[in-house]
């Protein structure tokens, strides 16, 4: 019973995403903004809010921002901006189901760690920034909740492979409205969690009490 509805959710993802527009993955080099329209000057000043995004993310201090030098490089986001696109997704506000339209831009990797570098933010060859342990693979196992249609399958797996570094998806199990899924990641599962900052996905608990299962995640409405 379990194979033949994973193989039917597997069916109607590939129907669905034949269907749906792709988007940027959700990445550490990537972030999504709410704006209000499509006009240049808000598009300039989302660039810097998603590259702040990125900046804090990479660098793991908030506070990183309020420097004078990063809010000076937060400024010409344009200049590392790789590429960006709108999106709209469906929210419910008031019982009325809206659409929220949001940019996701993605950031040239190269030099947003040549960025970090020159402000001192990391330290070492940025060629090698990554310590030799997080280039390693592994595989680890996700509860995700909230997956209560093949649409939120779809979405689901669609952002975890999109993600730089998802190197495959497993589905292994499912259970009322979750899914059990087997990652292979590059790098420790703390990075990727720290990654799912935008799309879908998010983080419930990074460390359940649950023997096999290595975190839990659930899906955004």
């Amino acid at each position: 019973m379990l194979a033949a509805a994973l193989r039917c959710l597997a069916a109607t993802l590939l129907v669905l995403v034949v269907l749906s527009p792709a988007r940027a993955g959700s990445s550490l080099y990537s972030a999504q903004v709410p704006v209000n329209s499509q006009a240049e000057a808000e598009r300039a000043e989302a660039l810097k809010s998603a590259l702040a995004q990125v900046v804090i993310k990479l660098a793991g201090d908030s506070a990183v921002v309020t420097k004078p030098a990063v809010a000076k490089a937060i400024a010409n986001a344009s200049r590392y901006v790789q590429q960006y696109q709108y999106v709209q997704d469906p929210v419910t506000d008031a019982a009325q189901p809206q659409m929220r339209l949001s940019l996701i831009a993605q950031f040239d990797r190269n030099a947003v760690d040549q960025l970090l570098h020159d402000l001192g933010l990391v330290h070492g060859d940025t060629n090698s920034a990554q310590p030799v342990a997080e280039a390693q693979s592994g595989s680890y196992r996700v509860w995700v909740s909230g997956v209560n249609s093949a649409e939120d399958y779809a979405r689901l797996v669609g952002s975890l492979s999109r993600n730089e570094l998802v190197h495959s998806v497993q589905a292994e199990q499912a259970r009322g409205d979750g899914v059990q899924l087997k990652l292979d990641v590059t790098g420790p599962l703390s990075r990727l969690l720290e990654s799912l900052t935008t799309g879908p996905v998010h983080v419930l608990n990074a460390q359940p009490p649950v023997e096999g299962v290595d975190a839990l995640l659930g899906m955004q409405p």
